[in-house]
């Protein structure tokens, strides 16, 4: 019997105290979900499934289960943040330019952890809200 994960999901953690535009929340998000690969991608030049983590390989070739949850601070963003990182897990932190909102100031709107096991990530993030 293979040691596969048995359940593997990403959370995306928005913040939702910035009032973000639907779309905005949402292209911010798309940014946070594709970090882990478009960084290795930037780094190397290619990425093989050999570069891929088991869980990883395993949420690519499922069914991408995603969940969304929401803060109310960058504060709270950042601890989520630190707990993730400490935790050992793929943890990507996305800043806006502030170009089309934030009256020009790049701001931390929100984070990607994982694909990784759910026993890994729902210690950091199960008692968030649901975006």
């Amino acid at each position: 019997m293979e040691n596969t994960p048995t359940w593997i999901k990403q959370v995306i953690v928005m913040r939702h105290d910035l009032k973000m535009r639907r779309g905005k929340q949402i292209a911010q998000g798309a940014h946070a979900s594709m970090s882990f690969l478009c960084r290795r991608l930037q780094a190397g030049g290619s990425v093989s499934t050999q570069d891929l983590s088991e869980a990883e390989r395993a949420w690519l070739e499922g069914a991408f289960a995603k969940v969304c949850c929401r803060v109310d601070s960058e504060e709270e963003l950042m601890e989520i943040y630190d707990r993730a990182s400490e935790a050992g897990l793929e943890v990507h932190l996305i800043t806006d330019s502030g170009k089309t909102e934030f009256h020009g100031h790049p701001t931390r709107t929100c984070l990607a952890i994982g694909p990784d096991d759910v026993d890994k990530i729902d210690p950091i993030t199960s008692h968030l809200g649901l975006l």
